[in-house]
């Protein structure tokens, strides 16, 4: 899965928190995922718009880490990424009250069946309000590639007033 990535958000006061999400877009304004609000993840980043972004590639021995301040995409791209979504994932999305606790299996799956009665007869699924995507405008690119006996490449990317400062970083 070449678009598994790892994100690290940090609430207000500096606690990290990392987790695998898939990146779904990119282009020159960035990287987005999408998630629910209410999650762990979304309240961290109403919070703190910070994240890095971790793509690892263990088989090509690189990986990718983005740096950068956190945007919500717009309500079109939301809705035009929801609508290829299959319709599962869409029902689900209204069905789990993501990253918060439950006691047994069987109320997640009472709650999907909820959600699975309420959009029955609807043809489409209309995305949540409570769900979105972010876009993580990159401010730095950090390039990895595994060498022998550790000496390994990193090249960074920061972004300047005019373009881009490149680095080379030590092992």
């Amino acid at each position: 899965m070449p678009e598994a990535m790892s994100i690290a958000t940090a609430t207000r006061a500096g606690l990290p928190a990392t987790r695998m999400v898939l990146l779904k877009a990119f282009d020159e304004r960035g990287f987005v995922f999408y998630t629910n609000f209410e999650s762990r993840k979304g309240e961290e980043l109403k919070a703190n718009p910070r994240a890095s972004l971790l793509f690892h590639w263990k088989s090509l021995q690189r990986q990718l880490r983005i740096e950068g301040a956190v945007e919500t995409v717009s309500a079109a791209e939301a809705d035009a990424y929801f609508a290829t979504r299959p319709r599962g994932a869409q029902i689900a999305a209204w069905a789990s009250p993501q990253s918060q606790a439950y006691g047994e299996r069987g109320e997640l799956e009472q709650l999907n069946r909820e959600a699975e009665s309420r959009f029955a007869e609807a043809a489409a699924v209309p995305r949540p309000p409570f769900w979105s995507g972010y876009r993580v405008v990159p401010e730095l690119f950090e390039f990895w590639e595994e060498r022998l006996f550790r000496l390994h490449d990193r090249l960074v990317y920061r972004r300047a007033e005019q373009g881009w400062r490149t680095e080379r970083l030590y092992p």
